[in-house]
């Protein structure tokens, strides 16, 4: 059953959601809410995440590679144990520092990966060793990790918030029925009993919400479990609880599941709920429970990661509970307990009441590294800190720790500059710490020199730019991801570019995101590969004779997408161009006629070369943009051409090294945060780019 409110028109259930402090509920809320409030509270109302241990990432790497392996199967295409090996690693590699756990056994984030990858292998391994237990009883593979959203009824009443949920695997087994799998990885086994009675609202969960989508009716649940250490007497390190779903199991775990599900509706339906601390739940630090409550007191809602459409009734909610606490107790003691509860909390600092600059000395400190954080210089998306290190400390040693420093500052990377920094003639180590954006940098032509065009400007805010008169930087390449800022950064050039009188524009926009310039004057938009190809020819010709004439112009040539444009060109005998020739006579008189190959067009590639070579001297300028930061498109060759670099947030180390031969770029904020490597600057320069609506 979908219950009313699957009927419900998108007005209804808007004003249906408006009623709730949360948007939608799920298995892992419910258990959440019946096991310590005071965490439901934290973690679902207010945002907070907690912090994964290396063995929960491990837990989710090797779901990652069960994902990997059985959509492959549906596509029956084989899947070894490396495979599997790569899509955890890959997983792993791409947690972000500020979501790994610290703790005693890994004091370190290094200590965390490492620990998670040993995990993850074993678990993979047992998988492999024991695959039998998955398909000696399945007979087709329906879907893997199916996400799914939908309205239910639950022990005979219509839930009035949507289910959300995430199957692991939907499989037909042989004998033609429809099972719901769910992976599970252990330090040991659960007993058969207890895992049927604390499965049993997961699977109610599950079923309830497949079948009120679908239609469909689940026969079975299965939970297997993958035990990460290896059993010493050999007995098998995967387990299969089978649950069959007759009606009166059914009935029996929706009771079980109303319950709770119940109690947490009305909870988060009264915006004055006060939500309970389960000082006896081992699964949640009681410290850092007791410091977000102290905070609730004093904080605002900005405080919060909360969603939009809730902040409203948070933001009353959070008046409430401040009136009512400073009725009773002082601000002081509030702060004061809430420093008492972080004493209680040694290996997170996100909770301390220090400052960033103190975090960083502090966090160093503990792996003997003594410095000082000497200036802060606060940007539109970041912080460089100035760092001195004491004599006798390998500087090359505080790389190390970057990741450590990242998860005490609560962030999910920070960027050590390669080289040092010079501030008032003295050399220090510079850290980037990117922050959350308050407000965009404007576009403001109160910034243009001549030809020198504003980029953006760097953390001592300083205005980055583009110098088109010299000589020794007459082309740009742009790199960044989809949402890095990369093509606000090329309209705010455009921009510029008009306002400093650059009288002739070309732009190459094979994607269609630069039509709106068209109907400028001075600008040629051209979007078809064949009318590109075609127009960088022209452009080619027109240098040569601009050259030979010892004419010199500024001509500005914008090549959004280059890399995909080159690749979508005509190359190899496309190019040959064929003419009729005359090869002889016929006994008749009759000319003999025969189609010959008598010369061959250059590519798209070769004109581009040719004019990012020789068109310097003439007055082109050329900028260069992709989304794909990879050696077979910006070769060596290719970044000699481009002696300005630039970067915006890409998502692998290995992607920033290939534009910039430095890493950094993985760790931008994105939205216009960038990294700058031109021969007017000093090393790499991290800026915010221009924002132009």
């Amino acid at each position: 059953m979908s219950g009313i409110y699957k009927n419900y028109t998108n007005e209804q259930t808007g004003e249906l959601l408006s009623n709730y402090l949360i948007e939608y509920w799920s298995y892992s809320r419910v258990t959440s809410f019946a096991r310590n409030e005071k965490s439901f509270e934290k973690t679902y109302l207010y945002g907070i995440k907690d912090k994964s241990s290396a063995s929960s990432i491990a837990g989710q790497a090797y779901h990652a590679a069960l994902d990997a392996y059985f959509k492959n199967r549906q596509e029956n295409i084989p899947t070894d144990i490396a495979d599997m090996q790569a899509v955890a690693f890959n997983h792993i590699d791409g947690v972000p520092a500020d979501a790994w756990k610290i703790q005693k056994t890994t004091p370190t984030v290094a200590d965390c990966i490492r620990k998670a990858t040993k995990d993850a292998t074993a678990l993979i391994s047992n998988f492999m060793t024991e695959v039998d237990i998955y398909l000696s009883g399945i007979k087709e593979v329906i879907s893997s990790e199916t996400r799914l959203e939908t309205w239910v009824t639950v022990n005979g009443v219509d839930i009035p918030l949507p289910l959300v949920l995430v199957i692991d695997l939907i499989a037909v087994t042989n004998d033609g029925k429809r099972v719901i799998i769910d992976h599970k990885s252990r330090t040991r086994l659960t007993d058969e009993s207890e895992l049927r009675f604390t499965a049993s609202k997961q699977a109610i969960t599950y079923v309830l919400g497949y079948e009120s989508e679908t239609g469909e009716t689940i026969d079975e649940v299965w939970f297997i479990e993958n035990k990460i250490s290896k059993n010493k007497d050999g007995s098998p390190q995967l387990s299969c609880l089978k649950i069959i779903m007759d009606k009166d199991t059914r009935r029996l775990y929706e009771a079980i599941l109303y319950e709770p599900l119940r109690r947490m509706i009305q909870a988060t339906s009264d915006p004055d709920y006060v939500y309970i601390i389960n000082d006896s739940d081992n699964f949640t630090d009681r410290a850092e429970l007791y410091d977000f409550w102290a905070k609730t007191m004093i904080a605002e809602v900005e405080d919060f990661d909360i969603p939009e459409a809730k902040r409203p009734v948070i933001r009353q909610r959070l008046k409430k509970i401040r009136d009512a606490s400073l009725a009773t107790l002082s601000p002081n003691a509030i702060r004061n307990f809430k420093k008492y509860t972080e004493q209680f909390i040694p290996y997170d600092l996100t909770n301390k009441d220090m400052t960033n600059e103190e975090k960083i000395e502090h966090i160093l400190r503990s792996f003997g590294i003594i410095t000082k954080v000497q200036y802060a210089f606060k940007g539109y998306s970041s912080t460089t800190c100035l760092l001195e290190i004491s004599a006798g400390t390998p500087i090359a040693s505080v790389g190390r720790y970057r990741l450590d420093i990242a998860n005490a500052l609560n962030r999910p990377n920070v960027r050590i500059q390669k080289d040092l920094f010079v501030y008032e003639g003295k050399s220090y180590l510079a850290i980037e710490t990117g922050k959350k954006s308050t407000e965009a940098l404007a576009w403001d032509k109160s910034k243009l020199q001549a030809h020198r065009i504003p980029l953006g400007m760097d953390n001592f805010r300083q205005t980055v730019h583009w110098d088109l008169d010299n000589q020794s930087t007459p082309h740009m390449l742009v790199c960044g991801a989809t949402g890095s800022g990369k093509s606000v950064c090329i309209r705010s050039v455009i921009e510029y570019a008009l306002l400093g009188g650059i009288g002739e524009i070309y732009i190459f926009d094979p994607k269609y995101e630069f039509r709106q310039y068209a109907s400028r004057t001075g600008i040629t938009v051209i979007n078809e590969i064949e009318d590109i190809e075609l127009q960088m020819g022209l452009l080619a010709l027109d240098m040569e004779s601009r050259v030979k004439s010892g004419k010199s112009n500024k001509t500005l040539v914008i090549f959004d997408e280059f890399a995909d444009a080159v690749a979508n060109s005509r190359k190899g005998a496309e190019l040959k161009i064929y003419s009729k020739v005359v090869t002889g006579l016929y006994k008749n008189g009759a000319p003999k006629i025969k189609r010959e190959c008598t010369g061959e067009e250059k590519s798209l590639e070769e004109n581009m070369r040719i004019l990012l070579q020789k068109g310097r001297s003439s007055g082109y300028r050329i900028l260069a943009a992709t989304q794909r930061a990879s050696v077979k498109v910006i070769t060596g060759d290719a970044k000699v051409n481009f002696p300005v670099q630039v970067c915006f947030r890409v998502p692998r180390e290995i992607d920033s090294i290939v534009v910039l031969d430095e890493p950094g770029a993985e760790a931008l904020n994105g939205r216009g945060d960038g990294l700058i490597k031109s021969p007017e600057y000093s090393g790499t320069v991290r800026f915010q780019a221009f924002y132009v609506a």
